[in-house]
């Protein structure tokens, strides 16, 4: 892949080391690519400064029973980016982005109760003033994105071997079902690891237990208990346009519905697409594609990801403005911090 200047090569394997092992010390990244420890802290902190990378533990509300739902808003002239602005502040909503000529809006909810959910989705966006249209789907399948799953343009940064020697936290991405049918109960203990973990991912033990008020060793054991029963993953974000992916959109595919197994299954392998998910309504795909430029994802779109089987229509929808990435703020195509916190070593 081709980095942009800011970032160089051994920034870039930086960052593919931690999505294999987000919670890996500097010392076993250093170990691993050959670096020394302090080169690797430097390099972190800077990517993490400059808005590139952000390290962060994301809820499943799957885990918790409740679905996931993608929503598209039409709205008037004038008052999208108020509207964006103000889905952005809201915990439940992971990401929001503009499209359609700065007309439209696009977010992803992730309320962790039904009431929640239930407010913003049937009662708040129904009733501004400014929304023309609304269309909620929800999420059946997750292929691509999440748990596990490292945006394949990435792949080939390290070795086989370099990813073994780092190892992997948490279960492998798999398709599994997106609402648990037992889900898990969390305790204020929980809650406070949670918080710490979505300020900074990489918090160290004693900073989790402190906010929950246990010893380093049993919050070790309470995080484990988190990620194995798949309540919080570890994501590391990336600002596309930080390794030189500056055209985004999202591709909502119509599939039959015997394809969509397979369709999704290869958009997950694709270096461009950073998401896919089978939803409910007319468009049973959505996926998040990233290109460097306009004619690399028409090129992307008609070469690789018209032609495949059961693919009946596609709608390209290039994104004017990414507001919220999984759950951190984005300016200028940078990511923002949600609030100063030490670096875990």
């Amino acid at each position: 892949m081709t980095e942009s200047a800011a970032v160089q090569p051994d920034d870039v394997r930086i960052i593919r080391a931690l999505q294999v092992a987000p919670r890996a010390s500097f010392a076993s990244i250093a170990a691993v690519l050959g670096l020394t420890e302090g080169a690797v802290s430097r390099r972190y902190r800077r990517l993490r400064a400059e808005g590139a990378i952000r390290v962060a533990g994301v809820v499943d509300p799957g885990a918790l029973g409740q679905s996931r739902w993608l929503v598209r808003l039409r709205c008037r002239p004038g008052s999208v980016t108020a509207i964006a602005h103000a889905l952005a502040k809201r915990d439940d909503v992971s990401w929001v982005a503009l499209g359609a000529a700065g007309s439209e809006i696009t977010c992803a909810v992730r309320s962790r109760t039904r009431k929640q959910r239930e407010d913003l989705l049937g009662q708040r966006l129904p009733r501004t003033a400014s929304v023309i249209d609304i269309h909620a789907s929800a999420v059946l399948r997750q292929f691509a994105g999440g748990r596990g799953h490292y945006w394949a343009a990435l792949n080939g940064t390290l070795t086989p071997q370099e990813e073994a020697m780092l190892g992997s936290e948490g279960p492998p991405f798999t398709e599994i079902p997106v609402v648990t049918r037992d889900p898990v109960h969390l305790t204020p203990g929980d809650e406070k690891m949670l918080e710490a973990l979505a300020a900074d991912g990489r918090a160290s033990l004693v900073d989790l237990g402190q906010a929950a008020d246990l010893t380093p060793g049993r919050a070790s054991r309470r995080l484990q208990a988190l990620l194995r029963h798949r309540v919080v993953y570890i994501d590391v974000e990336i600002a596309p346009a930080a390794l030189g992916y500056h055209a985004r959109a999202h591709l909502w595919l119509r599939v039959h519905p015997s394809a969509v197994k397979n369709v999704g299954r290869t958009l997950a392998q694709e270096p461009e697409i950073a998401f896919a998910a089978a939803t409910s309504g007319p468009h049973n795909i959505l996926a998040t594609a990233h290109s460097r430029d306009l004619d690399e994802l028409f090129e992307f779109t008609s070469d690789r990801i018209g032609p495949l089987p059961g693919v009946q229509n596609m709608e390209i929808s290039p994104l004017l403005e990414q507001i919220k990435q999984v759950g951190t703020l984005v300016s200028g195509d940078r990511l923002v911090e949600q609030r100063s916190t030490p670096a875990r070593h």
